[in-house]
């Protein structure tokens, strides 16, 4: 990248054609952009850059980018609707399948200073800047199961318009937009940030409790559970191995969050105790397509209650003590 005649204007991104997703860029072949340099700051790192605007087809409302290309090579997302260039999916969703921890900072202070590093690294280069690393097979089977292949025209709608809810529009058929009752769904909250970072996304948070779901692993109508119980473990897993296996798996979810982990060496499962519901859900939802452990796909279970004391069968074991789940020992 040639240096900028304008010092003040050295870490800001010039661009001669955005990184798009097939859905953004839309069905018709000869699409047409305006191009406006230094048209907008980015929405993750707010450094001035290059805005492409257009229209993907008839019907249509206008789209723009709204991130630079620096941060979109660095999550290998689509500059407009910030979704995964390969999966078709949201960050959150990639990243916990695949284990991938968050590299770039969320703090003002150190946002732009990363992003002028990133592109000085990616120069000259058109690979992405997200490093996957070995990801593990069962993560790599959960995004096959979800990976949008087709484009979602659909998703390219004109917004609904704001006077037809209150009953104020006038225009009628040459209003540019929907008109439509809007649903008050968790899906109505939607940050740019968030679905960038991969954090608090509610559309990633329904695809994979839905996925979940999907494999056997809706939660618990009992709140008390927060444990989930491995099977078909390998032969050399150990309790010392487990845990940072298990760690490293859900990058999502504090290692203090882990509240115990035993193993049953003889039935070759164990049992994951966390300390709260959340961190457990997030764990099931990660590894619905199971996890690797020694090169190993271990199956996930929800826990069991444990029994009330007085109620048939309801006396107390030593492995209840330490595990919700533990009367599902007997499965083993």
């Amino acid at each position: 990248m040639a240096p900028k005649a304008d010092i003040n204007k050295a870490g800001w991104e010039q661009g001669d054609f955005p990184i798009l997703c097939e859905t953004c860029l839309g069905d018709n072949a000869f699409v047409r952009m305006t191009k406006q340099e230094y048209g907008r700051e980015c929405g993750t790192c707010t450094r001035p850059f290059t805005v492409f605007r257009w229209n993907p087809g008839q019907g249509m409302r206008f789209k723009s980018t709204v991130v630079c290309q620096t941060c979109a090579k660095v999550k290998n997302v689509c500059q407009t609707c910030l979704l995964d260039l390969t999966y078709g999916l949201p960050v959150q969703v990639r990243d916990t399948a695949l284990a991938v921890k968050n590299a770039a900072p969320t703090s003002d202070i150190n946002r732009e200073y990363y992003a002028q590093n990133v592109e000085r690294q990616l120069e000259g280069s058109s690979s992405s800047g997200l490093e996957l690393g070995r990801a593990n097979s069962a993560g790599k089977d959960m995004l096959k199961a979800l990976a949008r292949t087709d484009p979602y025209y659909k998703r390219n709608r004109p917004h609904i318009c704001s006077f037809f809810v209150k009953g104020e529009c006038k225009r009628g058929t040459e209003c540019p937009y929907r008109h439509e009752i809007p649903e008050k769904t968790e899906l109505s909250n939607q940050n740019i940030r968030d679905r960038y970072y991969g954090r608090n996304d509610p559309v990633a948070k329904k695809i994979m409790s839905g996925y979940a779901a999907s494999q056997g692993l809706t939660p618990p109508d009992d709140q008390s559970i927060t444990s989930l119980f491995l099977s078909s473990l390998p032969e050399s897993a150990t309790e010392q191995t487990l845990r940072p296996t298990l760690v490293q798996s859900l990058p999502s979810v504090p290692a203090e969050r882990f509240k115990s982990i035993v193993h049953v060496s003889k039935s070759r499962c164990a049992f994951v105790n966390f300390t709260d519901r959340a961190s457990a859900e997030r764990a099931a939802e990660a590894w619905a397509s199971g996890v690797t452990v020694d090169g190993t796909n271990v199956s996930v279970k929800w826990g069991r209650s444990r029994p009330k004391p007085g109620a048939p069968g309801g006396g107390s074991s030593p492995a209840a003590g330490t595990s919700s789940a533990a009367t599902a020992t007997a499965e083993a």
